[in-house]
């Protein structure tokens, strides 16, 4: 391992945007006077009347949810993106503007209110990857829409309105602003090199093992050389796929295993369950071939020392680059550790 980056401060490059993150690991020993996180380690019960994600109770709008037994999908009661609204473009000068159509989904991950990925097991994780992939392949096949976005908020630290284990899908007209630059970056090095950008990366890194947490016969789990959160991971299929659904029955038992495996990581790092946002990258459903595109899912994980201690991105970071304290391979370090 490289000790200059271990002791001095120096920039990354983050090869899938273009973009680059400061790392400054001497402040890593810096004292905190700063805002501490309230956490909550409250049991919640397996079935809460009030919440308007567990079966059989009425939703905010008055439906009904079915009395659902493992994953239940339906479109957003107050989405973001509209499918029926006009489509116009504004072009005045430098005022420039144009709509935008697409279609919000919420998949509640499971009936029990009380679990999260972490708690879950793996044949009913696997059953959340065949939701992706069937919400994926039908929101691809409208004609309206040309990129779909997989996400989940865990934890009312990242903004998550309800405790109950859920994610979203957001199929949209065109590709949003990070999708857009991981899509030119992985065409631009595929057209000169003929290859995956992140297959070829993901080659160097089981190389050097100096930031691979955890892999089975399909998926890496790692922290990115690149990383801007304190412990950011990202799963990688060993195969290229452009997009989850290609993958085969083993691949998608084996994508369950790498979620089931650093959730649970995360929740043992700092005994408490652990907040983030997760998405999965994949190809535009703009029906071209798309074979430049190595799907990957990341985790961005705001908790920086604690369990109440968080991450900001503030002052130099929203004026000028990220920022990071604790190097990615120091984060592997501890994560690593927790992989059982």
């Amino acid at each position: 391992m490289n000790t200059d980056l271990q002791d001095f401060s120096h920039k990354r490059f983050n090869i899938l945007t273009g973009e680059w993150v400061l790392v400054s690991p001497h402040r890593a020993k810096r004292p905190w006077q700063g805002q501490n996180e309230a956490i909550s380690n409250e049991e919640r019960p397996s079935h809460d009347p009030n919440c308007y994600l567990c079966a059989g109770n009425t939703r905010i709008n008055g439906e009904e949810n079915p009395k659902y037994k493992d994953v239940f999908v339906f479109t957003n009661d107050f989405a973001a993106l509209q499918t029926k609204s006009p489509k116009f473009s504004i072009n005045e000068g430098l005022f420039k503007a144009e709509s935008e159509q697409g279609i919000c989904k919420v998949v509640c991950f499971s009936p029990d209110h009380s679990k999260s990925l972490a708690d879950m097991a793996l044949e009913d994780i696997n059953k959340i990857v065949h939701t992706w992939q069937k919400e994926y392949t039908k929101l691809g096949n409208n004609d309206m829409i040309n990129y779909v976005q997989i996400f989940e908020n865990k934890g009312a630290v990242m903004g998550c309105s309800n405790p109950h284990p859920h994610g979203q899908i957001w199929g949209e007209s065109t590709l949003p602003n990070e999708a857009y630059k991981k899509d030119k970056q992985q065409h631009d090095y595929f057209n000169k090199n003929k290859s995956s950008l992140l297959g070829d990366y993901l080659k160097q890194e089981l190389e050097t093992d100096e930031r691979i947490i955890y892999q089975n016969d399909d998926f890496v789990v790692l922290t990115p050389f690149w990383a801007i959160w304190p412990f950011e991971t990202m799963i990688i299929p060993k195969q290229q796929h452009a997009n989850i659904t290609t993958i085969s029955e083993q691949e998608s038992l084996g994508f369950a295993d790498a979620i089931s495996k650093i959730t649970k990581a995360y929740d043992k790092l700092f005994e408490c369950s652990f907040p983030y946002s997760s998405g999965i990258h994949q190809s535009p459903t703009n029906g071209e071939t798309n074979a430049h595109w190595h799907w990957h899912m990341s985790f961005y994980p705001p908790l920086l020392r604690s369990a109440t201690v968080k991450k900001f991105m503030v002052g130099y970071e929203m004026f000028g680059s990220p920022q990071r304290d604790i190097t990615a391979e120091q984060a592997v370090y501890r994560l690593k550790s927790l992989i059982k």
